[in-house]
């Protein structure tokens, strides 16, 4: 994501912004995920998955477009970071 500069015959490649609402999610994901007790078996994945969410967050907040592959790895990274509270939450609740 860092410099990503598209060549002209490219811009169906880049997805041109994420929604400002899906940014705001990532962000409250952010900080349920640094949330996690340190006791947690989950605790160090999840500041892993922080580490490369604020990469992403960091970049979209300063206006870098991201590309489909970009996009849809940061989907899958959402999508873990909700496997991972959930898994957490269950922890606690066992």
């Amino acid at each position: 994501m860092v410099g990503v500069r598209a060549h002209p015959g490219a811009a169906a490649l880049l997805v041109k912004s994420v929604k400002k609402k899906d940014v705001e999610l990532i962000k409250r994901l952010i900080d349920r995920l640094e949330h996690l007790s340190a006791d947690s078996s989950y605790a160090h994945r999840a500041s892993g998955l922080r580490g490369s969410l604020l990469r992403y967050v960091e970049g979209l907040d300063a206006g870098e477009a991201v590309s489909r592959e970009e996009r849809a790895q940061l989907d899958l990274l959402v999508e873990y970071g909700f496997e991972i509270l959930e898994q957490a939450a269950k922890e606690v609740g066992a």
